[in-house]
């Protein structure tokens, strides 16, 4: 009796188990139908401000030239809670195959990637990040005050380029995307004249720096949380998956202790009852 006790409690654990996994499922799930849609806006407005951006720089390209032997600073954006498979073990994996410059600095975002990186010397700062995308903003905000320490504390202004090291969701691998300085045109543009401005042209460059850093950022933290949920879903759909396969044969194994005693049961009735009937005889 104590066995299949032991059992049924066992299998009223893993029904538990479950219905917390099949929750977290569900959480994933509609969190990435809800990226679906910001990150379709967001990449509106990115191709509409790398329009406006290459128009600029095809006519003023002097404006960002920044020298070739200062350093970077990658951003790199993990995951702030587990159960996503391997997705923070990626972009530790790609650092090591990737960062071999000196003059490279790393800014962690997300605390399961922070305990990955915790010793390594190349990491500048770490930051936490976000579970759900409104929580988003408030780790750029976050990530701008950093970053403004940073610049008094390391001169950042010797920093001359600024990348994010992220999941990008349309290839699913890890990819490295220079955000500035601007990229430069790739053609000519199809304009003879330089676009009017109601700024000078230096002050123009500044604000759409921003603009776009601004919008940017929004983006691959929008990519970044999209992969990170589909990881956990499929994490969760094989958690699942091995779950259910060890409730079938507990249950097997339950019921056949449960037909065993049963069978026990039966076997005392029926030796009661020969006993009584030989009692009786006996008797008369």
């Amino acid at each position: 009796m104590s066995k299949r006790r032991e059992l049924k409690e066992h299998l009223v654990t893993l029904e538990e188990i479950k219905g917390i996994m099949s929750a977290m499922k569900n959480l994933a799930l509609l969190e990435i139908r809800k990226l679906d849609v910001f990150l379709a806006t967001q990449r509106r407005v990115i191709a509409s401000i790398d329009v406006a951006a290459q128009d600029f720089l095809s006519f003023y390209p002097h404006l960002q030239s920044p020298p070739d032997d200062l350093q970077q600073l990658w951003v790199v954006i993990g995951s702030e809670r587990g159960f996503c498979g391997d997705f923070n073990e990626s972009l530790v994996q790609f650092l090591h195959d990737h960062v071999q410059q000196s003059d490279t600095l790393l800014l962690a975002v997300g605390r399961r990637l922070a305990v990955k990186l915790h010793e390594d010397q190349r990491v500048v700062a770490f930051i936490d990040g976000h579970s759900v995308a409104e929580e988003i903003q408030g780790t750029l905000l976050h990530l701008t005050e950093v970053l403004n320490q940073l610049q008094e504390q390391l001169a950042l202004t010797e920093i001359g380029r600024i990348s994010v090291v992220y999941y990008n969701d349309e290839t699913d691998s890890v990819q490295l995307r220079q955000l500035l300085p601007l990229a430069e045109p790739k053609a000519k543009s199809n304009y003879t004249h330089a676009p009017l401005l109601n700024l000078e042209p230096d002050q123009f460059l500044v604000q759409l720096t921003d603009q776009y850093l601004y919008a940017a950022l929004h983006e691959v933290f929008y990519t970044s949380l999209m992969v990170e949920n589909r990881k956990r879903l499929e994490h969760m759909n094989s958690a699942i998956n091995r779950l259910e396969k060890d409730m079938t044969r507990l249950q097997l194994g339950y019921n056949r202790l449960r037909q065993e005693e049963i069978t026990e049961e039966i076997e005392i009735i029926l030796l009661s009852a020969e006993a009584l009937i030989e009692e009786g005889k006996t008797g008369r």
